[in-house]
């Protein structure tokens, strides 16, 4: 029995039921919210034009997450210059203990990110906040096992020695 031919439908729901996870890693990648929104939309655009060779459908999440990390390495590469922000809009979010506590977590998060070279960074968001596994995080970047390994420690050791989480610094 051969299965029926992908939809548009099927694509729609696909991006409805994945896209915050997949923006999440994006932006994660790039810090940036709008980079993140281009990033993931280049990425499903991929996806769509190649929608009807994937075969199987639990291939896509990782098509996508594989077309997110090289999109964001060509960027690199190309030393693209888009658009700059000019500022930082306020947070939209109401007032509230929680709420600052995850704002300074994300900042915080962001600023450890900012520190690694973009090979050790895009390792540390698909195996820590995607939870890939080491095979899975190279088939992605297109890299060797041991790479991923290396670029790990090597992340791991920059963080740990960084002054973001120097010891008894709260912040």
């Amino acid at each position: 029995m051969t299965a029926a031919p992908p939809t548009v439908a099927d694509f729609e729901e696909f991006v409805a039921a994945r896209s915050a996870s997949l923006w999440r890693s994006a932006y994660l990648l790039t810090g940036d919210p709008q980079r993140a929104e281009d990033l993931l939309q280049t990425a499903l655009v991929k996806a769509w034009r190649r929608w009807d060779r994937i075969e199987r459908r639990e291939a896509v999440e990782s098509y996508v997450r594989a077309a997110i990390a090289t999109t964001y390495t060509d960027w690199w590469r190309r030393r693209w210059n888009g658009e700059v922000s000019t500022g930082t809009l306020p947070d939209l979010a109401p007032p509230g203990a929680d709420e600052a506590d995850e704002v300074e977590v994300r900042r915080d998060v962001l600023a450890a990110l900012d520190l690694l070279p973009r090979g050790q960074r895009a390792v540390v968001v698909l195996r820590y906040f995607d939870d890939l596994t080491v095979e899975q995080t190279a088939g992605a970047l297109g890299i060797g096992v041991g790479t991923v390994k290396s670029q790990t420690s090597r992340a791991l050791a920059a963080l740990r020695t960084s002054p973001l989480f120097a010891e008894g610094d709260p912040s």
